[in-house]
């Protein structure tokens, strides 16, 4: 009994074994995976190096605080198209107006010394100066003829000795007394040039202050200095604003450049004139192009990127792209007509080489391949492949060589 019933459970093992062999066998025929594939196809393909920018404006008129004040008036509205010469807004200018107008009474006080100056001094002075020392020189001639008569006269005993004596005390002090005015003529003249000096920087510094006040009076009554936008106006009337404050921005719109951050591995495929498709958020069905500028010389850190800024020209004819913007950039590096191409996702890195899953006969195969140029979804393919060869894609199920599989295509 108990021989019958052990060999009753070997052949239940036994036949449970030979199912599960069945079984495997079966399922390493059966098509047990459910993989999306993709054919290779022809087109035309176009390098791209996606990154993000910022717009800005081409040439703009920025104006600035230049005193503190308070906003007198407010004539414009941001965002709206202004003419050249149109006001956008007013300072209350009171308190400078009259720094300047005590600058002017300064400056011409100056002017005034400075003129003065460089005639020597005041005329009245000049002029006291001038007729005392010739006065006194007239004088002096005057005794001096007399010494020389009253010298004859002596030696022909027709003057006495204490008469020269006399004439030649006068004689002395006239010649002192000429000196003395000669002196003072000269020390006149010396005292006018340093003053003259001294009065011509003192009289410059009065300049600059008035051509300081005149300019920061000027700019207390903003107007647009172009055709243009009225892009930022961040003042309401009544505000007070500080020296450097904002005020308003205006800009002809309708030529605009992007700022783009250009990744640091990726710079070495950027260039001039390479064309560029500007896409915003806020008008996700419009897309701007342009062209790239300025390549970047150097590389700066944005937050965790290392960057190089390529500067965009970009045509803004409808106006919609509005500066300080943050934008999606795409430059166009290269262009290839009517190559073999597949899914990026389809092709696999294995250290320098390139690899793909071929679909022969419902199974996958390694296929080794070279590759071109890509843009973000499609990368050319050089050799390895032919058109309408179908390539799987990665999914759910763990690719691998001779895997059995059910092709499903997307739509």
């Amino acid at each position: 009994m108990a021989m019958a019933l052990g060999r009753r459970l070997w052949l239940i093992v036994g036949a449970l074994l030979l199912l599960t062999a069945v079984l495997v066998y079966v399922s390493s025929r059966g098509a047990t995976a459910r993989v999306a594939v993709a054919d290779v196809v022809r087109e035309n393909l176009s390098a791209v190096v996606s990154t993000n920018g910022k717009v800005e404006p081409v040439s703009p008129a920025s104006f600035r605080a230049t005193f503190p004040t308070f906003v007198d008036q407010v004539d414009a509205v941001e965002g709206q198209q202004v003419k050249k010469g149109q006001p956008i807004f007013t300072l209350d200018d009171k308190a400078i107006s009259a720094d300047l107008a005590q600058a002017r009474a300064d400056l011409a006080e100056q002017e005034d010394a400075l003129r003065v100056a460089k005639a020597g001094g005041r005329a009245d002075q000049v002029a006291k100066t001038a007729a005392d020392l010739k006065k006194a020189q007239a004088s002096l001639d005057q005794i001096r003829r007399e010494n020389e008569s009253l010298t004859k006269l002596v030696a022909q005993k027709a003057a006495t000795p204490q008469e020269l004596e006399q004439n030649q005390l006068m004689l002395t002090q006239a010649e002192a007394d000429v000196q003395s005015l000669q002196k003072a003529k000269a020390t006149q003249v010396q005292q006018a040039q340093v003053d003259s000096e001294r009065i011509a920087i003192l009289a410059e510094r009065a300049q600059t202050q008035v051509r300081d006040l005149e300019g920061k009076v000027a700019l207390a009554r903003g107007t647009a200095p172009m055709d243009g936008t009225l892009y930022s106006l961040p003042v309401r009337k009544g505000d007070f604003v500080k020296e450097g404050d904002l005020l308003a921005e205006v800009a002809d719109l309708h030529h605009v450049r992007v700022r783009a951050f250009i990744d640091e591995p990726e710079l070495g495929l950027v260039e001039s004139d390479q064309p560029v498709e500007i896409l915003w958020d806020a008008h996700p069905e419009r897309t701007w192009t342009g062209r790239t500028e300025t390549v970047p010389k150097q590389v700066v850190t944005r937050g965790t990127r290392n960057v190089g800024e390529l500067l965009c020209s970009v045509s803004n004819a409808d106006l919609d792209l509005i500066p300080n913007t943050t934008v999606d950039v795409r430059i166009h590096i290269s262009e290839r007509p009517n190559v073999l191409a597949v899914p990026r996702g389809a092709v696999y890195i294995e250290g320098d080489a390139r690899f793909v899953f071929r679909v022969e006969k419902g199974r996958l195969h390694r296929r080794y391949i070279k590759v071109g140029i890509a843009n973000p979804t499609m990368i050319e393919v050089l050799s390895g492949l032919n058109q309408g060869d179908t390539v799987a894609l990665p999914g759910d199920v763990s690719l691998k060589e001779n895997l059995r599989i059910v092709p499903v295509r997307q739509e």
